[in-house]
C-alpha cells in the first residue's frame, strides 16, 4: 500500500530531524585559536581575522590586515549496543563500534582597515554539517543508513569603529548547503533483501542570512562582545527514489527518480562574551551562546506526484552553550591556552535517534599560540568531548521496537595559520 512508501519516507526524515538538527549538528569549530579555549569569548577576544565568522565588530581592533587559514580534524566515537528487539531477533544485532566517520573541517578569513574608523572582511566556514553511515544490511535500517549534510558558509562583513570604546558590525552571509539521506529495508517479514534502499534523497540549495555585532571596550583591559546571527531558510529540491517494486504491496519507484524537495531552518545564533586581562601573563573568556532551535517546530517532505507525503511535529527547545577559559602567557613568542564547555541539545527523550543520538556534551580543551616572527603565527589546538550515555527505543514502519544505549564522544585537534601584513 501506499502508504507503506510514504512511511519509510516519514522514518528516514524523522531520523535526519532528531539528529541534524541537535547541538551536534551546529559546528563550534570555526578556528582554531578558539578551539584550545573550548570556544569561550569568541564575541570578545581578538585573536586573528577568524573573528569574522564569530563577531565582525572586532575588526576594529587589527590596524593592519589580517590573514588566517584553518584546518580541524574531528574524529567522532559514536556507538551503538542493542538492548531489546520484539520481534525475536537477538539484541547484538544491532550493536554498531562506531556509526559516525571522521571528518575534516577547513575555514579562510581575511580583513582589512580601510581607514580609522571603517573595517571590511570576508570568511568561508562552515556552521552546519553531519555525517553518519551504518552497513547497507544493518537490520534496524529504516532507521539508520547514510545521512550526509554539508554547509559552506561566504561571509562578508563591514564594521564602524565608533570611538575608543564602541564598535558596531553588519554582514550578509551566502550559506550553500547539501544533503543525502539513504535508508535500507532492514530485517522485514517480505524476504526482500535487509540492503534494499527504502529510501534515497538527495538535493542542494543556497539562501542568505545576516549578522550584526557590537563590541565594548571598558577599559584597558576588560572587552565585552555581542553577536546575533539570523535564520536561514533552506529549500533542499532534488530527487527521491527507492529500490522498491512498484506493485502492491509497495508502491515503490522500482529506482526511478522524482523531483522532491524538504524545507529545513537554520537556527538563529546569539553569543555574549567577556574577555579580561587578569595581569600581564593571565587572560580569562567567557561565553554565554543561545541557538533558537525553538524556530524548527515541524518538518515536511514534498514528492511530486505524490503530494506532502510526510509531516512531523518535531517541538525542539532553545539550546544554550557555557564556556570559560584562561590564556597564560608563556613568553613573549609563546601563549597557552586551556577552555571548559558545556553544549546543551535541543531535543528531548522524544526525539532521540541513531542517526548520531544526540545529548547534552562536555569540552575539555587546550591549545597555544606561537609567533614564528614579526608577521605570522600558528595556533594549535585540541578538544576532548564527552557525551551522555542515553537509553531509548525507536519503531519502524513493520511495528519492530528497536532498543538502544548509545554512547558519544569526540576528539578535535586543529592547526592555523596566521599573517598579518
Amino acid at each position: 500500500m501506499k502508504l507503506f512508501t510514504k512511511s519509510l519516507l516519514a522514518l528516514s526524515l524523522a531520523g535526519l530531524s532528531a539528529q541534524s538538527f541537535g547541538a551536534a549538528f551546529q559546528l563550534a569549530e570555526q578556528n582554531v585559536s578558539g578551539l584550545g579555549r573550548a570556544y569561550a569569548g569568541e564575541a570578545s577576544a581578538a585573536d586573528d581575522a577568524s573573528v569574522v565568522g564569530r563577531n565582525a565588530a572586532l575588526m576594529t581592533q587589527f590596524s593592519s590586515a589580517q590573514l588566517s587559514v584553518a584546518a580541524m580534524y574531528v574524529e567522532p566515537d559514536v556507538s551503538l549496543d542493542g538492548t531489546s528487539t520484539n520481534n525475536g531477533l537477538p539484541a547484538n544485532v544491532l550493536d554498531e563500534s562506531s556509526i559516525a566517520p571522521s571528518a575534516i573541517v577547513p575555514a579562510v578569513y581575511y580583513t582589512r582597515a580601510l581607514n580609522d574608523q571603517w573595517f571590511i572582511g570576508a570568511g568561508i566556514y562552515s556552521q552546519f554539517g553531519l555525517a553518519t553511515d551504518f552497513e547497507s544490511d544493518y537490520a534496524a535500517g529504516q532507521l539508520a543508513g547514510e545521512t550526509e549534510i554539508v554547509t559552506i558558509n561566504t561571509n562578508l562583513s563591514v564594521a564602524y569603529k565608533v570611538d575608543e570604546q564602541w564598535s558596531v558590525a553588519f554582514g550578509l552571509d551566502h550559506v550553500y548547503a547539501d544533503a543525502k539521506i539513504v535508508r535500507n529495508l532492514g530485517a522485514n517479514p517480505f524476504n526482500v533483501p535487509a540492503q534494499t534502499e527504502a529510501v534515497r534523497l538527495e538535493g542542494d540549495d543556497s539562501a542568505f542570512g545576516w549578522h550584526v555585532g557590537a563590541s565594548y571596550q571598558m577599559d584597558a583591559k576588560t572587552r565585552f562582545g555581542l553577536s546575533y546571527r539570523s535564520e536561514t531558510d533552506i529549500k533542499f529540491e532534488g530527487d527521491f527514489s527507492n529500490q522498491l517494486p512498484a506493485t502492491p504491496p509497495f508502491y515503490g519507484t522500482a529506482s526511478a527518480k522524482l523531483p522532491g524537495s524538504v524545507d529545513l531552518t537554520l537556527p538563529a545564533i546569539a553569543e555574549l562574551s567577556a574577555t579580561h586581562q587578569w595581569n600581564d601573563i593571565v587572560t580569562v573568556h567567557a561565553s554565554v551562546m543561545w541557538t533558537g532551535w525553538d524556530s524548527f517546530q515541524t518538518l515536511a517532505a514534498d514528492v511530486e506526484g505524490r503530494g506532502t507525503v510526510f509531516t512531523k511535529n518535531e517541538s525542539f527547545s532553545d539550546s544554550w552553550r557555557y564556556a570559560v577559559s584562561s590564556e597564560y602567557r608563556f613568553s613573549k613568542a609563546l601563549k597557552l591556552r586551556m577552555g571548559l564547555a558545556y553544549d546543551t541539545s535541543p531535543a528531548d527523550d522524544a526525539h532521540l535517534s541513531i542517526s548520531i543520538p544526540d545529548t547534552d556534551r562536555i569540552w575539555f580543551s587546550f591549545g597555544g599560540e606561537y609567533q614564528l616572527d614579526d608577521h605570522s603565527s600558528i595556533d594549535l589546538g585540541a578538544s576532548i568531548l564527552r557525551g551522555k550515555t542515553q537509553n531509548f527505543v525507536e519503531h519502524d514502519n513493520f511495528g519492530s521496537a528497536w532498543g538502544f544505549e548509545s554512547r558519544g564522544h569526540a576528539a578535535i585537534v586543529g592547526a592555523q595559520y596566521n599573517y598579518q601584513f
